[in-house]
């Protein structure tokens, strides 16, 4: 599977209407780099805005693709994540329907299911959310 990957569905165990990334631009050892286009009927989008909970759940999508890719790429099937912890969640900007971010997770430890990792999105290279996130994969 070459990259950017542009048809991320069977990627990720989440469908739409909650599907929170578009694409796959990037994967190596520890980090892994995805695209989202925010759309103005998407659950997150308020007024115009995305919200912080789509910015949360984007990070946690983003870590879903890194897994899914990799369970691809050993033709193993797609596990289903879990949100365990969110820790120093940051916002510091709100991105609006038509905006383009990229959200990058930098996995800093993982035993066994649990993966510890933190994320960081930027819109036009400004920095708009960060936070550390425990995720959990299910024996599905």
């Amino acid at each position: 599977m070459e990259l950017p990957v542009n048809d991320i569905i069977s990627l990720i165990p989440q469908k739409q209407p909650f599907v929170m990334v578009s694409r796959l631009l990037s994967v190596d050892e520890t980090k892994t780099r995805s695209s989202f286009t925010i759309t103005a009927d998407n659950v997150f989008v308020k007024n115009g805005i995305f919200q912080e909970a789509g910015l949360m759940e984007n990070i946690a999508q983003t870590a879903a693709l890194r897994s899914g890719y990799m369970a691809n790429a050993a033709n193993q099937p797609v596990a289903v994540g879990y949100i365990g912890a969110i820790k120093d969640f940051e916002v510091f900007g709100l991105p609006k329907n038509g905006d383009e971010i990229e959200t990058e997770i930098a996995i800093e430890n993982q035993v066994f299911n649990v993966t510890v990792l933190s994320g960081k999105v930027w819109h036009n290279d400004i920095l708009l959310a960060q936070c550390e996130m425990k995720v959990f994969v299910g024996d599905e």
